[in-house]
């Protein structure tokens, strides 16, 4: 079994990689349980902000972390809320007001024109020091519906619209697991773990 650090303080993220890395022999522990505190998220992209969180963790902890940075961008919003998705709102962070502000700030678009796509890039370091993180990323593609829908997920799963009608939040976990860019970032990281050198 290895022991890795999750770099989130989101026990929802936390529950849905934990059900993806079921049977790989990784078990997470969320950087609270070392009394980690957030790192700041204050690079421009997803990539170097998963990056300055997974250095954080894994140097804090003393073990091999991932990190998570993700969020939603919006095509009518110039791909807004980006890198700023669970603080789009503003601290601290709440999803309902992520979404009552989303839905405000597209009020009067056609759903032609609501298309967006989440984007997860997600980073494993062997320490703190790693000179060679392993970086694997996903997209996942849908438009914002203009009422939210559904009971499971979290963030902006309730309006994130697939091309079929169901929103995220209407997939059962495993089928979200599966075609998520959460899901297909781990499975390009595990290919990534997997591979020899």
């Amino acid at each position: 079994m290895t022991r890795v650090v999750l770099a989130s303080g989101n026990a929802g993220k936390c529950r849905e990689l934990e059900r993806m890395l079921a049977g790989t022999g990784v078990e997470l522990t969320l950087q609270s349980a070392f009394a980690i505190a957030a790192a700041p998220e204050t690079a421009p992209t997803f990539v170097e902000n998963a990056l300055i969180k997974a250095r954080h963790a894994a140097a804090a902890a003393g073990w091999p972390a991932i990190a998570d940075d993700s969020g939603l961008e919006v095509e009518a919003l110039e791909g807004a809320p980006g890198v700023r998705s669970a603080r789009f709102a503003g601290e601290p962070t709440d999803d309902s007001a992520n979404n009552r502000l989303l839905l405000e700030r597209l009020e009067g678009v056609p759903p032609s024109q609501r298309g967006a796509r989440y984007r997860a890039v997600l980073v494993y370091l062997r320490r703190g020091d790693d000179p060679a993180p392993l970086i694997a990323e996903g997209t996942w593609s849908g438009r914002i519906a203009e009422v939210p829908r559904g009971d499971a997920g979290f963030g902006y799963d309730p309006l994130f619209e697939l091309a079929d009608g169901r929103t995220a939040a209407e997939l059962p976990a495993e089928e979200k697991n599966r075609v998520s860019h959460r899901g297909q970032a781990l499975t390009a990281l595990r290919h990534r773990l997997a591979a020899p050198g």
